[in-house]
């Protein structure tokens, strides 16, 4: 494991030599990963004028999502009768995580992290919480164990995910999984899943419903295996034109959950929900 600045920010990098393999943290920049790189080839799209811009959404990496996967409609969102507000994909990209604990060995490394809530976060997110993330290198597969807490008194709504942007100089992939459909929000409509996926021309993103355990994703600059809990229904695609990435995110449900309800994950006082994602990659 190696800890070094890059010009203003710390950067954790943690390395496995055999595979020649690695991943890259920055806990002042929402505890983002910047990179993970497998068989000496990085895997990860990375805006960088993005990453050193505090004032700016980090375009790249894996951002972490919590406590909202996606928008909210006006940007707000009503709880037991009052408004609140909060910014896309929620507040844990948008504060510094604190490193706990780093540890390395001769077959894996691991960071662990946290981000707490705090008077400011509970302006648009009136919860007391603690998220615990545990990322680990062991081979070539990148895992990322998470536990969310709800250290207040009353139970806390919240829908996780992750925005992570792979490295591909084409919008179309081959995908391997056992979702069957898809709804698409460029017209609004559910399709069929075939096994590739056409993004070009694609302004908004998809979703791939009622995603289980494994997805696989052949994309022209790398393969992607991804294994989740149960916790993570959806798989959302999105692609920027002229950018050569495709984002894979897995979310545990759709944008504008809040909205509805129907999905919501919620914790119990002083109870955790514990989860994972792996991600190997080739």
């Amino acid at each position: 494991m190696d800890k070094y600045r890059d010009r203003e920010l710390e950067i954790y990098e943690l390395r496995n030599a055999e595979s020649d393999s690695w991943i890259k943290v920055c806990p002042e920049r929402g505890g983002i990963v910047i990179g993970y790189g497998v068989n000496g080839k990085e895997l990860l799209y990375l805006n960088k004028e993005t990453f050193f811009d505090p004032s700016q959404n980090i375009r790249g990496g894996i951002p972490v999502l919590f406590p909202i996967s996606g928008q909210l409609e006006n940007g707000e969102y009503e709880w037991e009768g009052k408004t609140y507000r909060m910014p896309n994909h929620g507040l844990a990209r948008v504060n510094p995580w604190k490193v706990e604990e780093v540890e390395s060995s001769s077959d894996q490394a691991s960071i662990v992290l946290s981000f707490n809530s705090s008077p400011s976060t509970l302006q648009s997110y009136p919860f007391e919480f603690e998220v615990v993330f545990t990322y680990i290198l062991k081979g070539t597969s990148f895992v990322i164990q998470q536990e969310y807490r709800n250290n207040g008194t009353a139970p806390m709504p919240m829908y996780a995910g992750f925005h992570p942007y792979f490295k591909s100089q084409s919008k179309k992939l081959n995908l391997e999984t056992n979702a069957e459909i898809y709804y698409d929000y460029n017209d609004n409509s559910y399709k069929e899943l075939s096994g590739e996926m056409n993004m070009n021309g694609k302004a908004e993103a998809v979703v791939l419903v009622n995603t289980k355990d494994e997805l696989r994703a052949d994309l022209s600059d790398s393969k992607i295996v991804m294994e989740m809990e149960d916790d993570f229904r959806y798989i959302m695609l999105w692609v920027q034109e002229g950018k050569n990435f495709v984002c894979i995110e897995p979310w545990m449900a759709r944008t504008g959950e809040f909205q509805r309800g129907d999905e919501l994950r919620m914790i119990q006082p002083r109870e955790s929900l514990r989860t994972s994602v792996t991600i190997s990659g080739q």
